[in-house]
């Protein structure tokens, strides 16, 4: 291919490298012994991997889309970049293959008229190249349908002072919502109970698992990013070693041929190629031997790169820079709106001023079921101060407190024509719910100018907060101006598919009066979110002294 349009001058890139994304995968012990990884999203001939083929069991490391997403999002501002030959290796497919009307709402813009930025790093697991299927082992699983083994949210703040990563454990129990595959039209219904989250990539493609996670978070997604085990190898030879850490000599290997067959001295050691994906992939030697030490493991990896990413931002070496790029440029497929090196450059641009200390790895809060896990309550408020654009590092300057006298009366932009349906939700586990509330709560929006607001009095609930639930976006600000009417909160408004129309559940926080008093809001990581900072230099994994040579 004829080389064209080569960048006549190299853009400052020692901060283009903001990305740190983490991961986890499931508690499911199927390696094979050779390494656990993804999938690339093609069947090696331009196609999509696994697309409508029969779902394999299998259960794999996918780790690195962050690799890709961190490198990729770096070197695509360069500057040594073969625009033409570049652009030809990008791989793309549809951003959500979900229904509209379960779409997370967009995200709002912040005073400055400035917005987040929200990108979903995925890793496929897919074996559908014979340098996949030599690289993730299981033969059986040949072409079988792919599994987003590993998933990481990624979300740069409106004002991009800092970026915060959150990962969810591959088997996580969800529910998965309606898909349509885009090359043959096959429609995947939503699912009746749940499944576990990795399934999604399999059902039409990486836009499903997109719209898999705005439906469990309310966090609309921009963009993603996916990377299979041969892009992950080829990733770590072009970075030249990514340094990581353990406290003791570790062989993960069992007598019964289980483990990643990483190999590695107590200290500090630079590993690349299959021994980098031994290390995303290692579970046996890791603390616990659970994929929540594996996703620890490649949290460090992670931090670890993007400081390398940096450092060799600021060399001199165009071969090493085009190495970088080439390498990212195939190892990844991306949604459409990054399908060119000119929309990853302009990227690149939004990340660059995001400093390493201010990025923050964390994993979904979770508790086990069986041998799979589901989220917990700190899992929605780890999820709510993304959607709220808060800082998971805690270094959000402090904004001043709202008026508590400040509560809304009858305001003049809601509409009266706006069906509302209330329900009493403020029972709790030691009291029953307050009788009326609903009645006295629908009247207070009578009298607000709400006159189609009814309550329904067939059966209380209970639900901790009060919510104000729609279903669709076309109904999104009528709910809002329902909110801003009794002064609850932004985040009060929720978008579910569980409602046909407007619907106000008065809570347990709001059991008496008719003004809403918004309980203290709990702007802080929980401590079950495991976050690690990236400039941290410091980390080092545990290793189980069973797994000692």
């Amino acid at each position: 291919m004829a080389q064209s349009s080569v960048r006549g001058e190299v853009p400052a890139v020692e901060d283009t490298m903001s990305l740190t994304p983490q991961e986890q995968e499931p508690a499911d012990d199927t390696e094979p012994g050779g390494p656990d990884g993804g999938a690339s999203g093609t069947d090696g001939k331009g196609g999509k991997s696994g697309r409508g083929r029969p779902r394999r069991r299998r259960r794999v490391l996918r780790w690195s889309a962050t690799v890709l997403a961190v490198v990729i999002l770096g070197t695509a501002g360069a500057g040594y970049l073969y625009y033409q030959h570049l652009n030809a290796n990008i791989r793309s497919d549809d951003l959500n293959l979900g229904d509209a009307k379960d779409r997370a709402a967009q995200t709002k813009a912040n005073a400055a008229g400035q917005t987040p930025l929200n990108i979903l790093l995925i890793g496929s697991d897919a074996r559908d190249t014979a340098e996949n299927q030599k690289l993730g082992g299981a033969r059986d699983t040949f072409g079988g349908p792919p599994l987003a083994d590993v998933q990481m949210l990624l979300h740069v703040s409106a004002d991009r002072s800092n970026m915060s990563v959150v990962s969810i454990p591959r088997d996580t129990l969800l529910s998965l919502p309606k898909c349509t595959d885009p090359d043959d039209g096959k429609v995947y219904p939503a699912t009746q109970g749940r499944m576990m989250a990795n399934e999604s990539l399999g059902r039409g493609g990486p836009g499903c698992t997109v719209a898999t996670w705005e439906k469990l978070t309310g966090i609309h997604i921009d963009h993603f990013m996916m990377i299979d085990f041969s892009g992950v190898v080829s990733m770590a030879d072009a970075i030249g070693g990514v340094p990581v850490c353990v406290d003791a000599n570790v062989y993960s290997h069992t007598s019964a041929g289980k483990g990643s067959g990483l190999k590695l001295r107590k200290g500090t050691t630079s590993v690349q190629g299959k021994q980098a994906l031994q290390w995303l992939r290692t579970r046996y030697g890791f603390e616990d031997d659970t994929d929540l030490a594996r996703a620890k493991a490649q949290h460090m990896y992670m931090n670890s790169m993007v400081r390398e990413l940096r450092a060799s931002a600021k060399l001199t070496s165009p071969n090493k820079l085009r190495k970088l790029a080439e390498a990212a440029t195939r190892a990844i497929t991306v949604d459409n709106g990054l399908d060119s090196i000119k929309k990853m450059y302009d990227l690149a641009g939004e990340l660059q001023r995001v400093p390493t200390e201010r990025i923050t790895m964390t994993t979904m809060p979770n508790r086990y079921v069986g041998s799979r896990v589901e989220p917990t309550e700190d899992a929605e408020t780890l999820f709510r101060m993304i959607r709220d654009d808060v800082a998971l590092d805690g270094k959000d300057k402090a904004e001043p407190a709202a008026s508590a006298s400040a509560t809304p009366t009858a305001t003049a932009d809601a509409p009266p024509a706006i069906p509302v349906q209330v329900l009493n939700g403020t029972a709790t586990d030691t009291e029953a719910a307050v009788r009326g509330r609903a009645g006295t709560i629908a009247d207070l929006l009578t009298g607000k100018g709400f006159t189609r607001a009814v309550a329904d009095h067939t059966a209380a609930t209970a639900e901790p907060t009060t919510v104000v639930r729609y279903p669709s976006a076309g109904l999104q600000a009528d709910a809002q101006a329902v909110a801003r009417a009794l002064g609850l909160p932004a985040g009060a408004v929720k978008k579910s598919t569980d409602v046909s129309g407007i619907t106000l559940v008065v809570g347990a926080d709001w059991r008496s009066g008719t003004a809403y008093q918004a309980p203290a809001k709990k702007d802080r990581t929980p401590d079950s979110a495991q976050a690690i900072n990236a400039a941290d230099t410091s980390q080092c994994m545990h290793v189980d002294p069973a797994y000692v040579w």
